[in-house]
């Protein structure tokens, strides 16, 4: 079994990269980084699961322009349901555009959204929400906000902001292709989010490293950002 990262060089922000790593570490499977040269290896492998991290502004259009000829092999793979997890601003590769001042930017075009870039409004936020029944915690730090049709997203937003502050559902959802803007270890701090990730790659009973902890973790957390009085967006 296999994870493919892709452009680990420049998508590894925040932690981003400890996603795949938590997974593989919790099921044996083997990481393979595809570097901005190469070709994914999911385009001729068997890969249970491809992620992409959080990047730059300007490793945001090194990656598109590095990812543009494989856009059709990850069509093809998400309708046959493969699965793919995007964390951070990799979400805005896949819009249509990014608007920053009067520069409008291109992207991939996968979605029908396009994000708004504010250099000097940084949005830093927790963030609470549901996948299904499922809590979900995790945060937010970034220049931009999406906007346009995401459907009902990945997340349905409890406390924070969604795709953007004026709707509750965070994220975008193809099949099993998942995008959201929260950012560093999302796996890792909400394990049962993990374990279905697990079930999605095909490991029968997951079980994660670390499991007990991770889920007395998890618990004080969703109690923690669930307390109304709680701040929750800083500087």
């Amino acid at each position: 079994m296999k994870i493919e990262v892709i452009y680990p060089e420049i998508c590894n922000l925040y932690g981003d990269l400890m996603n795949a790593e938590y997974l593989a570490r919790s099921c044996g499977a083997e990481l393979v980084n595809t570097g901005l040269k190469e070709k994914p290896r999911f385009l001729s492998e068997e890969i249970p699961l491809v992620f992409m991290g959080t990047t730059t502004e300007r490793g945001q259009e090194l990656a598109r322009d590095a990812f543009a000829p494989w856009l059709d092999g990850l069509k093809q793979r998400t309708q046959a349901g493969g699965l793919t997890l995007l964390t951070g601003n990799a979400l805005e590769l896949f819009g249509e555009y990014v608007q920053e001042d009067g520069n409008r930017i291109p992207m991939l075009g996968l979605f029908p959204i396009h994000a708004e870039r504010r250099m000097m409004a940084r949005y830093n936020s927790l963030y609470l929400g549901k996948y299904g029944e499922m809590d979900i915690v995790g945060f937010k730090s970034q220049f931009s906000h999406s906007y346009g049709d995401n459907g009902e997203g990945l997340f349905t937003t409890t406390r924070g902001a969604g795709l953007n502050p004026d709707v509750k559902a965070e994220g975008l959802r193809w099949n099993n292709l998942m995008a959201t803007y929260l950012v560093g270890p999302l796996t890792i701090v909400n394990p049962p989010f993990a374990k279905e990730l697990l079930r999605l790659m095909g490991v029968e009973e997951p079980h994660l490293e670390f499991e007990e902890a991770a889920m007395d973790a998890y618990r004080t957390r969703v109690e923690e950002f669930s307390d109304p009085n709680r701040g929750f967006t800083y500087h």
